[in-house]
């Protein structure tokens, strides 16, 4: 037992040591007699019974700043402001604490102010306590969730006592991300300069090193071939990378070239700079020749088509003014012809077998009538086996380049709940999630997506929807109000036309596409099947109003074993055997 409270005491020490703190540390407010200590967010208070405590903080305002560090190196530092209540609970406040945790560890650091005696209601000014907190140093690319409480908490049961909120701090890849000491020591700043020359049989790359960095590794691919090789920095301003061609067939022109460094604070895991390079020899001398000759026979075919319009303009009778018809106020178009075909990533939370129908109907009314290319799990249930569900989503994103692809959340209760949960609420186990051979794919997308969500200019590949007939606007999180929400099918046209990147309001008219709107989209064959897995669905909420509660589970492995009986119970028919009955002994000859 000693040895297990030995281990914890070190684990945690470890987390508060991953925090960096940047003092001074003094309280926000002349004149106010506290102690500010910074600790692992473990009292032996919690285990005293208080009989009145405090109520909770309000007006939690936090922030990311930019700031330099007593060595000069700008550091992302959190900005946090609360106030206390005006109340009777202030007569009861020992002190109040700020609590920041980061999501992919679980690290978490508290800085509490102490009070050395009791608050009048309002400070000296005659406003509100405040408080504020700006001496954590946080890392790029990482999400926290931010909360203030009073000292001393509620009791078990009570009513809550914290106020929180999430803050996102973009990555090494913003702007101003890249000039903090955090990003530079994992090459934010680096700029290699990659240049490649072909003499004779070999391949020669050159690039600029980083001042912190010493080990690269120099990858060249092309089609299926994939060499690489190791250099060194050394004294040297210029690395170069040699590699021989004959590994390649002759007609490969096109190399992919790709320097992987190795920085201290990264390791394997760093950025790399990559540069597409093409060897094959240009155009030979004679070709500038025959475009000169070109170029001045379609100038002169230009001139004469000129010369003739404007004769004809000339040299024409005038006629009678035209009568300019109205303007066309509503106007039914079909679906525009693309050169490349939007893809479509569709998340979803799976609460029920009927609403993972109502999903896969969707799916394929989005390919078989608006000829989008849809991503979901479902279809694709081999790669996530093999790859694990971060990588595939990870993967996923790197294929959604194109300005026209899209991101399309499906909210529902599922949703909801996963969302309060993450948010502290108590973790949600769908019955759905555990059967199935992908699992939850809803928490990691919003972990992986969320930081990008919310960057410049990324808004609008993120579209947001609901079924109005078997969700609502309440099963929506917080975090998309940023966003359009989309209710399906009565909006489907408006959503249809954002994958487009179409107006569907347009200077004196107003554009429609056939088949897809609320009132029509089931005439097609995909269309009566999404309206019929929906009314399915609406049916059985109707029928069974607790459903959801009902697929909420707390054991994994009950499910797994209530599914395994199902199994069990076919009835499997018998395989049977014909065996030949052999005779031992000769024959018998009767006359």
């Amino acid at each position: 037992m000693i040895i297990r409270l030995v281990l914890v005491l070190g684990c945690l020490s470890l987390c508060v040591a991953a925090w960096s703190v940047a003092g001074p540390f003094i309280c926000s407010q002349q004149g106010l007699e506290c102690k500010v200590t910074i600790f692992d967010c473990l009292d032996k208070g919690w285990l005293k019974v208080y009989k009145y405590t405090p109520s909770h903080p309000e007006d939690l305002q936090v922030s990311v700043d930019i700031r330099g560090d007593e060595s000069g190196h700008l550091q992302p530092v959190l900005e946090a402001s609360w106030k206390l209540k005006d109340d009777g609970g202030i007569r009861d406040l020992n002190a109040t604490e700020l609590n920041v945790m980061m999501w992919s560890t679980n690290a978490n650091v508290c800085v509490r102010y102490s009070l050395k005696k009791q608050l009048p209601m309002r400070s000296p000014s005659g406003e509100k306590w405040s408080f504020s907190a700006n001496m954590l140093v946080l890392d790029p690319g990482q999400t926290y969730q931010v909360s203030v409480f009073n000292i001393p908490k509620p009791e078990i049961n009570h009513s809550n006592y914290d106020v929180s909120k999430i803050v996102v701090v973009p990555g090494c890849e913003d702007a101003i991300m890249q000039r903090t000491h955090f990003c530079i020591e994992r090459g934010s700043l680096w700029r290699p300069g990659i240049t490649a020359v072909s003499r004779e049989s070999t391949l020669a790359v050159s690039f600029t090193p980083d001042p912190l960095c010493e080990e690269y590794i120099v990858i060249v691919s092309s089609s299926s071939i994939i060499i690489d090789t190791h250099t060194y920095k050394g004294n040297q301003t210029t690395l170069n990378a040699t590699f021989k061609l004959d590994n390649w067939p002759k007609t490969c022109c096109q190399f992919v070239i790709e320097i992987k460094p190795i920085f201290l604070q990264c390791g394997t895991d760093c950025v790399r700079k990559r540069r597409n390079v093409d060897i094959c020899p240009g155009p030979s001398a004679e070709a500038p020749n025959v475009q000169v000759y070109t170029f001045v026979a379609v100038g002169v075919v230009f001139f004469c088509v000129v010369l003739t319009v404007m004769m004809c303009l000339l040299c024409r009778k005038p006629r009678k003014p035209a009568v300019i018809a109205p303007p066309v106020r509503d106007e039914i178009r079909q679906p525009q012809q693309i050169k490349q075909r939007p893809k479509v990533l569709v998340i979803y939370s799976q609460d029920h077998r009927l609403y993972r129908d109502v999903v896969l109907k969707l799916c394929a009314f989005l390919q078989a009538q608006c000829g989008t290319e849809v991503l979901v799990d479902l279809l694709d249930t081999t790669s996530i086996g093999v790859v694990g569900r971060i990588r595939w989503l990870e993967w996923q994103r790197q294929q959604l380049k194109n300005p026209s692809d899209k991101i399309l959340v499906l909210c529902s209760r599922g949703v909801q709940a996963k969302w309060r949960a993450m948010c502290g609420q108590g973790p949600v186990k769908l019955r759905e999630d555990v059967l199935s051979p992908t699992d939850d794919m809803l928490t990691p997308f919003l972990n992986l997506f969320l930081p990008d969500m919310h960057h410049t200019g990324m808004l609008g590949k993120y579209m947001v929807a609901y079924f109005d007939d078997i969700s609502g606007e309440q099963d929506v999180p917080s975090v998309f109000d940023i966003g359009v929400k989309y209710k399906l099918m009565k909006h489907f046209e408006e959503l249809y036309f954002r994958i487009l990147d179409v107006e569907k309001y347009q200077p004196d008219q107003v554009c429609h596409i056939k088949g897809i709107g609320a009132d029509d989209y089931s005439d097609c064959p995909s269309g009566r099947d999404l309206k019929c897995a929906v009314e399915t669905f609406q049916a059985y909420q109707l029928d069974n109003p607790d459903w959801f509660e009902k697929e909420c589970v707390d054991d994994e492995e009950e499910v797994i074993t209530e599914a395994s009986l199902l199994i069990d119970q076919l009835q499997i028919p018998p395989v049977l055997e014909c065996v030949p009955l052999i005779r031992v002994g000769t024959p018998c000859l009767h006359q």
